[in-house]
Formats: C-alpha cells, structure tokens, sequence
C-alpha cells in the first residue's frame, strides 16, 4: 500500500497541493487489523481519524438495551473516526475489522503538525469534513423520514 496514493483518493483531502498531500501520507500511520479485530470501542476517547487502505470495516453502535447494532460497512476509499477530531468526545461507535484491513491513522497531533506548515490545506480539510459530516446527516435525516412515512 502506497500512503501517498491512498492519501490522494479521500474525499478528505480534496483541493489540496501535491505537497499537503505529500506531508498527510508521511505523517500518517500504517495500521493493520485481522478480520474481527477492534480498530476502536464506542465511548473511548477518541484522537485520531482513520483511512481505509484496502479490506473492509463495520461500524456499530449500542442500543438502549445495550445490543450492538450494525450502522455501515466501509471500504476503501472510506474513512471514519473524524468526529471525534471535530468535537472532542469520545467515540459514538465500534469498528471491526470485517476483512483482513489496512488502513492510515492521522492523529490530532498529526493534524496540528500539518496545520502549522499548511494553513490552507488544513482549512480545506475542515471544510471537507463539515461538508463530508452535514451529508452524512441529511442522509440520516432521509432514512429517519422515509422510516416514520
């Protein structure tokens, strides 16, 4: 797995230079996980986003009653872990490892670092996560309506 190419194909880091995207993919971390492992739990603190390289994972969250339920599965291009990044709470859900997975870990002090030599890159990645977060949201909305219809 090449950390540049991967770097370049999220929908993170659209509209940044070949340098910005050069500094993300060395100040990421190479991560490996074997079908079933935990990448994270929900509730613990969260400071990182992930990257998925190549495999799949699948996101769930506890119910009421404390019963797992699956949100989503992911692959490559996909990401997660970003919320946590943007509002410094702790996790809001558990991710698996489906397949045997790779992935890319930038770090909040990763993003600091990135910030203080690329203030516009780090602006544009703001931006793609708010944009990336609010049409999470609408689809959300969408289902809950379809749901209640």
């Amino acid at each position: 797995m090449e950390k540049l190419a991967v770097v370049s194909s999220s929908p993170l880091f659209e509209m940044l230079s070949s340098a910005e995207l050069a500094h993300l993919a060395e100040l990421s971390e190479r991560r490996r996980y074997s079908a079933g492992d935990v990448v994270f739990e929900e509730g613990e603190r969260g400071d990182s986003l992930y990257l998925i390289a190549r495999g799949e994972v699948e996101l769930t969250r506890r119910d009421g009653g404390g019963v797992s339920r699956p949100l989503t599965v992911l692959g490559a291009p996909g990401f997660f872990g970003e919320m946590s990044l943007i509002d410094l709470e702790d996790r809001s859900a558990t991710v698996r490892a489906r397949t045997d997975t790779e992935l890319l870990r930038l770090t909040t002090e990763h993003l600091a670092t990135f910030r203080q030599q690329h203030r516009e890159g780090f602006t544009f990645l703001v931006l793609n996560i708010a944009r990336i977060l609010s049409a999470r949201v609408r689809e959300a909305n969408a289902r809950l309506s379809a749901r209640q219809g």
